[in-house]
């Protein structure tokens, strides 16, 4: 199992955690922000994140494990590979949330939904409507980072490898804009 110690370590070692002046996707403001998918250049620290998951949900009898595109994908698959199940990963197509490429989940499919890094849990629970409209079960949810402050409410088990509070300001209330300072947009849905 990690330990707290040993996530920070990997998280200053592979430089996900940036400081700045960061506008997130929520719209909010933040002087900190984490690029998650830094961590997984790093196959030999990716593995022991995923088992740490996947042993989290051991006894879970789980059939599948999803993530969202694109935080989702590596970890989907990692966490699938230690329980030996099918990974699979939804995308959005004209803004919602789907799968594709062929991937089914089967009615009655036990099903684990993975992120990098969760917020306020939106991308998760559009991936959650996706696994049920298709008739799956979703047993858990976990992530590498909550940093979530405990606002990400899921109905099913959710766990996570490290919990980090970062601070946010709504725009108006800034005070790095206050500053003079101008927000950059870091993360994938930018790129």
């Amino acid at each position: 199992m990690l330990t707290k110690k040993m996530m920070n370590g990997y998280l200053e070692k592979t430089g996900v955690l940036q400081t700045g002046h960061f506008l997130l996707t929520s719209g909010k403001h933040s002087n900190k922000y984490m690029q998650c998918a830094k961590i997984f250049q790093h196959p030999d620290i990716s593995t022991e994140i995923a088992k740490d998951l996947a042993e989290k949900y051991d006894g879970y009898d789980i059939d599948i494990v999803i993530g969202p595109a694109i935080g989702g994908i590596i970890l989907a698959y990692e966490v699938a590979r230690q329980l030996e199940v099918r990974a699979l990963f939804a995308e959005r197509e004209n803004g919602v949330m789907t799968l594709r490429r062929g991937f089914e989940i089967k009615p009655g499919s036990r099903v684990l939904v993975v992120e990098d890094v969760i917020t306020t849990g939106g991308s998760v629970k559009e991936v959650i409507d996706v696994v049920r409209s298709a008739g799956g079960e979703v047993v858990g949810v976990a992530s590498v980072v909550d940093r979530s402050g405990g606002k990400a409410i899921f109905d099913v088990p959710f766990k996570s490898v490290i919990r980090i509070e970062i601070e946010t300001f709504e725009p108006e209330d800034c005070p790095l804009c206050k500053s003079g300072s101008a927000a950059v947009k870091p993360g994938s849905r930018n790129i």
